[in-house]
């Protein structure tokens, strides 16, 4: 999608274009949330696996969420690649949760915080239910710290609803067919959920607030860095449509593009309910038959059809009254209605093998004969408005699929249907299951109320940094480069920065430059820049002040100290031999040359 497109605010202002944020941060605590497992990732083999099945349970209200009884129709077996020292009991469901960790409760409390949060005055855990098998127990535990916030945006608030303290789910290694690998090394990690109302008004935004939510997160210095650790997952909406959530964006520079091919994927589905209403057809009067047609075919040329057969597999298909054409209408720059169908059919039938469905517009292209075609057609009385689609593969998952192929057509009779979506490289996206539903969440009776005392929260708002904002504003007066600014203010050199601009005479940006870049080269370079100490690194500007040596030393006076933890800058200095030049010094090397 051209960039053009994507900075185009009129456009979303007339879509009613509405988008608001979840942002989930792992926490760097050294134990997992509600056990006393260590809190690592691993490369290695597993221990051990189990196999899992996974169930719907009812509600409280008696009632069964709509994203669990559509997991359960997948009939997934699911396995789990067990760790010895990040795995025990808890995790797999066998034992009660052990007390809440209290490092992760504090460091999620210091960025509700951070958030302007009103916090809660006892911490209640939640069941939030997980049929998807990332989670053994089928549920996450989750519970709210902070209500009611905000961060500051451009010239006005972008409202937080609510910062909840929960345990992360699994890694998952592969989804093939009936079958899902976990890895279970991430299971139980705490995290922190932001979520913000939808007060951003264009793709951008979502791309700059979310970055912003993750800077001030980052800024504490006690979150989790690498790719996975945190995850993005925008909940977009147009006037007429209904919210839906693109899933866990694992960049932030996809943000800006994702949300806007789902606001004009939105807009087109829009415009499809309105031409299936011009046609007379709506969720009550909608048509469509299945047949088992592998008859069809047991003489086919095509390719895909022959091997089918070969495997004992069957072809289905499902005729869709007055739908001709639907399925090619555009609904991503890349994709056409027949996708999103083709989506459904992926996860929920497990045929997963694509193309995993064709339609009459192009049953020529993928080789089936005109006898073949007009056979379809004598079959199910089909005329030329309507839309005949095929899909092949195990006997049962065709009929599930050929079942979803109407759900799905049902569904654009309404508009837009409320789905988790994933997220691509090129910020297109595809189906991931039916949005979760509030019947989703229960108690936790097994997890007694945290009580949150003032004395805590005390004592955590005495260590509080300052906003990153407010650190930006300082930067900027000291004209340093725009860059440094951004990495600066979320650093934990911060304190030692300002503290050595406030002490002594030098100019910052030699002391930024350094504290941020010169260091990260070190580090790039493989020397363990941990053991230089900050009242080293407060010496070493305090000898360039007093001309002990020039600020081109710098970095070999940092190299020599990150070698030998144990030794002072005056101490580098002298057995580097490092002394500045005299003028007269200067002079002859000038003449010399």
């Amino acid at each position: 999608m051209s960039e053009d497109f994507i900075k185009n605010d009129k456009y979303y202002r007339d879509l009613g274009f509405k988008c608001g944020l979840e942002i989930h941060q792992q926490l760097d605590t050294e134990k997992k949330l509600f056990c006393r497992c260590k809190a690592v990732l691993h490369k290695d083999a597993p221990t051990a696996t189990i196999l899992r099945h996974m169930r719907p349970t009812l509600s409280e209200l008696g009632e069964y969420d709509g994203t669990a009884l559509m997991e359960f129709k997948t009939k997934k077996n699911v396995v789990y690649q067990l760790y010895n020292d990040t795995v025990c009991t808890y995790e797999m469901d066998d034992t009660p949760p052990f007390k809440l960790n209290k490092q992760a409760l504090d460091i999620a409390l210091e960025i509700a915080l951070l958030h302007n949060c009103s916090i809660v005055d006892e911490l209640h855990i939640s069941r939030k239910q997980y049929l998807d098998g990332s989670i053994p127990t089928g549920f996450q535990r989750t519970g709210i710290i902070g209500i009611e916030g905000w961060v500051p945006y451009k010239n006005r608030k972008i409202g937080i609803i609510q910062i909840g303290l929960e345990e992360d789910a699994c890694r998952e290694i592969s989804d093939i067919g009936h079958k899902i690998i976990f890895k279970t090394d991430r299971l139980s990690i705490p995290l922190v959920e932001v979520v913000t109302h939808p007060d951003i008004q264009t793709p951008l935004e979502a791309g700059e607030v979310a970055n912003l939510i993750g800077r001030l997160m980052r800024a504490t210095g006690k979150v989790r860095r690498g790719l996975g650790s945190i995850r993005q997952d925008v909940n977009v909406s147009i006037n007429g449509g209904t919210r839906v959530e693109l899933k866990g964006v694992p960049k932030l520079q996809y943000i800006p593009s994702a949300v806007a091919i789902e606001a004009k994927r939105q807009k087109a589905l829009l415009d499809i309910k309105d031409e299936l209403r011009l046609r007379g057809i709506t969720e009550k009067t909608i048509r469509g038959e299945s047949k088992d047609v592998t008859s069809i075919f047991k003489n086919t040329s095509c390719k895909r059809f022959k091997k089918a057969i070969k495997n004992k597999e069957k072809i289905y298909g499902i005729v869709l009254r007055i739908f001709a054409g639907i399925l090619d209408l555009k609904t991503q720059p890349s994709k056409t209605f027949s996708d999103e169908i083709a989506g459904r059919v992926r996860v929920i039938a497990c045929l997963d093998n694509m193309p995993n469905i064709v339609h009459d517009s192009h049953f020529e292209e993928f080789g089936l004969s005109k006898t073949e075609i007009n056979n379809l057609k004598k079959t199910f009385n089909a005329k030329a408005t309507d839309a005949i689609v095929l899909v092949w593969g195990n006997k049962e998952d065709c009929k599930t699929a050929v079942k979803e192929i109407k759900i799905r057509a049902i569904d654009a009779t309404k508009g837009v249907p409320s789905e988790t979506r994933q997220v691509f490289q090129d910020g297109s996206n595809d189906f991931e299951r039916i949005l979760p539903g509030p019947d989703r969440m229960y108690p936790d009776t097994d997890s007694p109320p945290t009580p949150i005392s003032e004395k805590t929260l005390d004592k955590i708002k005495n260590n509080l940094l300052e906003p990153i904002w407010e650190r930006e504003k300082i930067l900027k007066k000291l004209n340093l480069p725009e860059q440094i600014i951004k990495s600066l203010s979320i650093s934990k050199n911060y304190k030692l920065f300002i503290r050595i601009i406030e002490d002594i005479d030098v100019k910052p940006t030699i002391v930024a430059v350094t504290l941020e870049e010169k260091l990260k080269w070190l580090k790039r370079k493989g020397k363990n820049i941990e053991t230089i100490s900050d009242e080293n690194l407060y010496q070493l500007f305090k000898c360039l002040n007093e001309n002990k040596f020039s600020k081109e030393a710098i970095p070999t006076i940092l190299e020599f100290l990150a070698n030998n933890s144990n030794k002072t800058v005056k101490k580098a200095i002298s057995e580097l031999e490092i002394k500045p030049m005299s003028i007269e010094e200067l002079n002859n090397v000038v003449d010399k040359t």
